[in-house]
């Protein structure tokens, strides 16, 4: 949580928690806990506050604490900009959600855009838009000529980066602006705009300038772990797509189950069986399923499954 979500706006309630910070960077979360629950009594309606007094409930074992505090964050601030209802969903106090909240998506995006091809590539082994781009390749050829391709969910241009030349036209949409701006410096998009994957097609920002049944190629690269699910992105994509155009498309390895699995990281893992059944509801036939490791968390594997589809006519 970076510091313009987090001020308090009084400056009692911002030193202790500053204090609590460090507390909880030494390991001490109760006492950190202790100094947020002080802070917060100066300023009881502070969202970000009980969000971090909820997080350093949790690391003291404190979980019944922490449920109290995340109910505080989602009345206090609807629009669920921290992933409270997520967090609540994770420690068993709610239902999992079908979907995050736009404003928690947004506002992830927007912090982590400046340092997210540092972070994602040169720390955590962030492997998706190379073996997605390859596995399109081997499908539809080294130098297969696609005349519009569709980026949703472009984020910095990691994926266009690697369709580039492939692509005789190369747009991108992202719902956070500060990702699309890290897009256009990397000069490669002849296109870019903001779109909201979570909403219905027609409300989602994907044909606000152009037609639909339009790109030869539509790419999601780690982007649907962030949409719950699915169930707007897929007729999106379908709507996106001339016929026998392709989707290229990673998620989160679900394992053998029926439904979406949100994971301790708050995203979502997606089973094999639920992508092909939500690609055979849009008319996308499943034309090969690859299993990777895509990135790393907390030194540990993360599993993927890569997937190309094709719209039947």
């Amino acid at each position: 949580m970076t510091s313009p979500h987090f001020s308090s706006g009084d400056l009692i309630a911002d030193r202790r928690a500053d204090y609590a910070r460090m507390f909880a960077e030494s390991g001490e979360f109760a006492e950190a806990a202790e100094l947020m629950e002080q802070a917060l009594e100066q300023v009881p309606s502070w969202a970000a506050g009980w969000f971090r007094l909820a997080e350093y409930a949790e690391k003291s074992g404190r979980k019944e604490a922490a449920t109290a505090a995340l109910a505080k964050v989602v009345a206090l601030d609807p629009a669920d900009i921290f992933g409270a209802g997520l967090k609540l969903a994770v420690l068993g106090a709610a239902e999992t959600p079908a979907a995050p909240s736009t404003a928690y998506v947004e506002r992830l995006f927007d912090d982590y855009a400046d340092r997210f091809d540092t972070a994602l590539v040169q720390r955590l082994d962030y492997t998706v838009p190379q073996t997605l781009a390859r596995l399109v390749r081997r499908h539809a050829g080294e130098d297969a000529p696609f005349g519009l391709v569709s980026d949703i969910g472009c984020g910095t241009g990691l994926f266009g980066v690697e369709l580039r030349a492939n692509a005789g036209r190369l747009e991108g949409f992202d719902l956070s602006a500060g990702m699309l701006a890290k897009a256009a410096e990397k000069g490669v998009y002849d296109h870019l705009a903001q779109a909201d994957l979570s909403l219905p097609a027609g409300e989602s920002g994907l044909f606000d300038a152009a037609p639909e049944a339009r790109a030869d190629l539509v790419g999601a690269a780690d982007v649907l772990m962030y949409l719950g699910d699915l169930a707007e992105v897929f007729p999106s994509a379908a709507r996106l797509l001339k016929a026998g155009g392709l989707f290229a498309f990673s998620v989160e390895d679900g394992g053998t189950g029926d439904a979406p699995l949100l994971r301790p990281s708050l995203r979502y893992a997606h089973p094999e069986r639920f992508i092909r059944r939500r690609a055979e509801e849009n008319g996308l036939v499943v034309l090969a399923m690859e299993k990777s490791v895509i990135r790393q968390d907390a030194g540990q594997p993360v599993h993927g499954l890569l997937f190309l589809a094709r719209r039947e006519a």
